[in-house]
């Protein structure tokens, strides 16, 4: 079950964001097996002095138009499965809404299983 936040500067439409958020749900579906309906997703907007980034860091030239992409998932996929979610999203994503690979920034952050509550206050991947 993932948990994508997507962090961008305020101000495009919401086609724009919403074609984020189908990509990175195909994305995630075709590289991590994500069943179909399991969709929890978070955009953010930023006004310009609350969105800091650095517009060069490891040569890459990055504009305004910056996505931050942070998924939790649980530990259990290889390296090898992470970087063709990667590439995947990135794919998907200069397709629509038409980002830069270069404005595409992700970060995955992986938990225990135990560490997700689906509601009623259980841990329903505890065994």
């Amino acid at each position: 079950m993932p948990l994508a936040r997507v962090s961008l500067r305020r101000g495009k439409p919401a086609a724009y964001r919403k074609a984020i958020l189908e990509g990175l749900y195909q994305a995630l579906r075709e590289t991590f097996n994500v069943p179909e309906g399991d969709r929890f997703m978070i955009v953010t907007e930023h006004d310009a002095d609350d969105f800091v980034y650095d517009a060069n860091y490891l040569g890459i030239a990055r504009s305004d138009d910056l996505v931050i992409i942070q998924i939790t998932v649980s530990n259990t996929r290889p390296t090898a499965q992470k970087q063709k979610l990667y590439r995947r999203i990135v794919e998907r994503l200069t397709e629509n809404p038409g980002l830069r690979p270069e404005d595409v920034f992700i970060n995955l952050v992986e938990v225990l299983p135990e560490n997700w509550s689906f509601g009623h206050g259980e841990a329903q991947y505890v065994k």
